[in-house]
C-alpha cells in the first residue's frame, strides 16, 4: 500500500507552505477518524449479536457513509474508493471488535473520540464542498452530512432511533463546526486558523452534551394549538 499522505477527501485545499510532514499527519488523523466511526458501527452490531459479516458491513457504512453521500452530491470522486487504506481499516476494526470483549469498549472514551471525529469531519466536509465551488450554505450542509450520515445509516439499519431523532446535541455540534468553517472562509480568515477553531467549537459543544447531558427542547405545543 502507498504511504499515508493527504487524504483524497481534501484535494489541494491546504496552503502550499505547509511543513512537509503535515500532510502525512493529516492523513493519519483522517484515517483514525474513519476508524473511530467504523468502531461505533461494529460495536452496535456486536450489541445486536450479529455475525462478522454484518459487523463488517456496519463498520464500513458508518466509517464512509457520510463522506460517500457528500462526494456523490458535490460531484467528486468517492473518497474511499480511491484510497487504498480506508476500506481495509474499516474491515480491520470490525475484526478487532469481533475478537475482543465488548466491555473493553464501554465507557466515555469512545464517545469523546467520536466527538472529535464528528467535529473534524464536519469541518473537512465543508472545506471540501467549498473547494468544489459549492456556495456556503449548501457547503455547511455537506459538512453536516459528512459528520452525521454514516451514523444515521447505521442506526436505521439497526432499527433504532437515529441520532437525527434524538434531542442530544450531536447534529447541532456538527452544524456549528461546519457553519464556523464556512463563515471563516467567507470572512477571509486563513484556513490554518479557521479550521481548527471551527473544529474545537464543535468538539466543545458535543463535549458539553456528553458531560452535562445538554439537549435541544422538543416541540411542546398541544396538538390542538393553532
Amino acid at each position: 500500500m502507498a504511504p499515508l499522505a493527504l487524504p483524497a477527501a481534501l484535494p489541494a485545499l491546504l496552503p502550499a507552505t505547509l511543513p512537509p510532514a503535515l500532510p502525512h499527519i493529516i492523513g493519519a488523523l483522517d484515517l483514525a477518524g474513519v476508524a473511530v466511526f467504523a468502531l461505533t458501527g461494529a460495536l452496535l452490531a456486536a450489541r445486536l449479536r450479529q455475525t462478522i459479516v454484518t459487523m463488517s458491513f456496519f463498520a464500513l457504512v458508518t466509517g464512509v457513509g457520510g463522506g460517500s453521500v457528500r462526494d456523490l452530491l458535490i460531484g467528486a470522486p468517492v473518497f474511499w474508493v480511491h484510497d487504498p487504506w480506508i476500506a481495509p481499516v474499516c474491515l480491520g476494526v470490525a475484526a478487532i471488535a469481533w475478537l475482543t470483549p465488548r466491555r473493553w469498549w464501554n465507557g466515555v472514551l469512545l464517545e469523546w473520540a467520536d466527538a472529535a471525529g464528528l467535529a473534524a469531519y464536519a469541518v473537512l466536509g465543508t472545506a471540501k464542498a467549498l473547494g468544489y465551488g459549492v456556495s456556503p450554505v449548501p457547503a455547511v450542509l455537506m459538512g453536516v452530512i459528512t459528520g452525521c450520515v454514516g451514523g444515521i445509516i447505521r442506526d436505521v439499519l439497526a432499527g433504532r432511533p437515529s441520532i437525527l431523532m434524538r434531542p442530544e446535541l450531536y447534529v447541532t455540534a456538527a452544524a456549528l463546526a461546519a457553519s464556523l468553517c464556512a463563515g471563516a472562509r467567507s470572512a477571509g480568515v486563513p484556513d490554518a486558523l479557521g479550521w481548527p477553531l471551527a473544529a474545537l467549537a464543535g468538539f466543545a459543544l458535543r463535549g458539553a452534551a456528553i458531560s452535562r447531558g445538554l439537549a435541544l427542547p422538543g416541540y411542546a405545543k398541544g396538538s390542538d394549538a393553532p
